[in-house]
């Protein structure tokens, strides 16, 4: 690890999961231009990310993270956004009774277009050609032009970005999504469902608390706190030469941000404490997070935080564990215990998606809904037991009605994975799978 942080100190450490441009004078010529385009998110939102953050870490706020495991230009539209930041609200309802506590919310949007990927190739009837890595990359059409990894795309992935961001500020304070209509939602969700008595009494009692407001002369759709709402953007900081495009300093901290998104993690196959993504990472001042999957070892786990936050700031960190329902129970808490011993300040957040992918009989990757509530379970029990704050959710998820996950109310079986499998990657949850889901939370909480 390099002692003094540069922008592009990066640069000179071994670098992972990275694609192969053709064309490097191009590429040079993209990373110039992306440079001198105005930022997509500003320093003060990030610190009052960070700041909201801080409550999450000292136990008084709880961390609600999803969105799309890749975004695509494909399915980019107004209609989409809008009903995935309608499915937010309503899992945000959900899980504000439950604890009794604020909800930040951070997307996995406006910015997530890149993605890991296992192989460097893939093969089909023979032909073999570079993976598909995300749209900010390549096409995944399985054709050689659209899987050569293109410059222009960072560009193309910028102006999606910005204005998903702009359409999705614009809900969150124009009024959208309202304490009164977002109950009203999630009333027309519960009609839907088999066993429906947990989920109306939350809503009854919600609208008990409104009605008492109406009682008292207030009106609901007046006030601010009932009718705006702070959403912020994250994605993984998979592209160095793209976030560094994006770093700016703040003349009035002398911090170096990166204005991409809010927050930015690291994923569970770049993690190396000596490589770049971890290098890169510990210089800027946004909140930061990494996956925490089973091969993470307690040492190197708090070499880790060591680096990325020497300074032990509540707010820095989030820990986004990954370990599958067969494994949490066992290499959880070791980790736990040992973050606990050594007074590291950070968020705790369950990822139950990643662990728990499985591969239908007909061939479509996919997930369990019940897998994926087994782990979210055994995560609060660990944290119970550990006397640590279970802090947060992280979750693949879209507002859509795809079939791409198995159970739930709906009852999804493999035969209709086929009906609405949409996802460019991983398989997601679909709006009623994620209200659901955070309903059943919200109750195993209350507990």
């Amino acid at each position: 690890m390099t002692k003094n942080w540069t922008i592009n100190s990066w640069r000179n450490l071994p670098i992972r999961q990275q694609p192969t441009y053709e064309n490097s004078e191009k590429l040079k010529k993209v990373e110039t231009k992306l440079a001198n385009f105005p930022p997509l998110v500003s320093f003060d939102e990030i610190e009052k990310l960070k700041s909201e953050l801080a409550e999450v870490a000292n136990g008084n706020a709880f961390l609600l993270q999803g969105g799309d495991c890749a975004e695509s230009f494909t399915e980019f539209s107004h209609d989409n956004l809008k009903s995935f930041f309608r499915t937010v609200m309503q899992m945000t309802i959900a899980l504000m009774y439950g604890l009794q506590k604020p909800i930040v919310k951070v997307g996995r949007i406006a910015g997530q277009y890149a993605k890991p990927r296992s192989e460097n190739n893939e093969t089909i009837g023979g032909v073999t050609l570079p993976s598909y890595r995300g749209d900010i990359i390549n096409g995944i059409e399985f054709e050689e032009n659209a899987r050569i990894s293109d410059p222009d795309r960072l560009v193309e992935s910028y102006f999606y970005s910005a204005a998903s961001l702009n359409y999705l500020r614009s809900l969150a304070l124009g009024g959208y999504g309202n304490l009164e209509k977002v109950n009203k939602w999630n009333e027309e969700f519960a009609h839907s469902l088999n066993s429906k008595k947990n989920t109306e009494e939350v809503i009854g009692k919600i609208n008990e608390v409104l009605n008492f407001m109406k009682a008292c002369g207030l009106d609901s759709k007046s006030l601010p706190q009932l009718t705006t709402a702070s959403f912020f953007t994250s994605h993984e900081a998979l592209l160095l030469n793209y976030e560094q495009a994006f770093s700016r300093k703040d003349n009035d901290s002398k911090k170096i941000y990166d204005l991409s998104a809010h927050m930015l993690w690291i994923g569970d196959r770049t993690r190396h404490p000596d490589e770049a993504h971890v290098e890169f990472m510990r210089g800027i001042a946004n909140p930061i997070a990494f996956k925490v999957g089973p091969s993470i070892s307690k040492d190197e786990l708090l070499r880790l935080l060591e680096i990325l936050n020497p300074k032990n700031e509540a707010g820095r960190i989030t820990l986004i564990s990954r370990m599958g329902k067969n494994k949490v129970d066992e290499f959880l808490p070791p980790l736990v215990e040992a973050v606990k011993r050594e007074g590291r300040s950070v968020i705790w957040s369950c990822d139950p998606m990643h662990g728990n992918t499985i591969k239908s009989s007909n061939g479509y990757k996919t997930r369990k809904f019940d897998d994926i509530l087994s782990e979210i379970k055994s995560f609060f029990q660990i944290h119970r037991a550990e006397g640590t704050y279970a802090g947060g959710v992280h979750f693949e998820m879209t507002g859509q009605d795809v079939t791409e996950c198995l159970g739930g109310n709906q009852k999804i079986t493999e035969i209709n994975l086929r009906d609405r499998y949409h996802t460019h990657c991983d398989p997601r949850l679909n709006s009623s799978q994620s209200v659901e889901l955070a309903f059943m939370i919200a109750q195993n909480l209350t507990k």
